[in-house]
């Protein structure tokens, strides 16, 4: 069982060695994040957001606040990925693309809306665990994305989580969920690590 998509997935590692003279254009990152935003996304809520890091003074902003990891700033751009906290009003405005598209009746927006509503809005643990998932989907996303690119990534959660929201302005209702370093690497990365047996970890039930 193989095929691109496949051989990309499998051939994932997470980057420890960049090339600090590499970049990527801000049409290359708006790309990524483009293809980022297609990831799932519960009652397309579609509730991220992703800061790019890309300038030097960004990068100085941000390393700091990182544990000083190196990739922050010899990575072309570090993603500081962005979870929103359900808000189930926008599901309107959200869907309103797919009624105008014809792809769904208006009169199914509402059947969208309560539900989620019911599910999320009384819940304040769920709405934040809906913010990690949907912003995880989507950086997953851009992972795969840049490893087809023959680029590197490397997904971080060593980092100050509310100086990082005080820099870069996240609001009230926003998680700073993880970064996400990517671009061109050097020598001396590692190839995928081995995995746990698949018997330890699947059930067929």
């Amino acid at each position: 069982m193989t095929n691109a998509v496949i051989d990309t997935i499998l051939s994932r590692s997470a980057a420890k060695y960049y090339d600090p003279t590499a970049t990527l254009s801000d049409d290359q990152i708006r790309n990524l994040v483009q293809i980022g935003t297609t990831a799932p996304t519960s009652f397309h809520l579609q509730n991220w957001r992703f800061i790019a890091v890309r300038t030097g003074d960004a990068k100085a902003r941000l390393r700091p606040i990182a544990w000083d990891q190196p990739a922050i700033t010899d990575a072309a751009v570090t993603f500081i990925v962005v979870g929103q906290l359900v808000d189930t009003s926008v599901i309107p405005n959200r869907l309103a693309p797919l009624v105008e598209a014809g792809v769904m009746p208006e009169s199914m927006v509402p059947e969208w809306e309560i539900p989620a509503r019911n599910l999320y809005m009384s819940y304040p643990q769920r709405r934040r665990d809906e913010a990690i998932r949907t912003a995880t989907f989507g950086a997953a996303a851009i992972i795969y994305a840049a490893r087809s690119l023959g680029w590197g990534s490397t997904p971080m959660i060593g980092f100050d989580f509310d100086a990082v929201a005080r820099e870069f302005g996240l609001a009230e209702d926003e998680v700073p969920v993880m970064l996400l370093s990517v671009g061109p690497e050097r020598a001396g990365n590692w190839k995928q690590k081995p995995r746990r047996p698949i018997e330890e970890v699947l059930d067929l039930v």
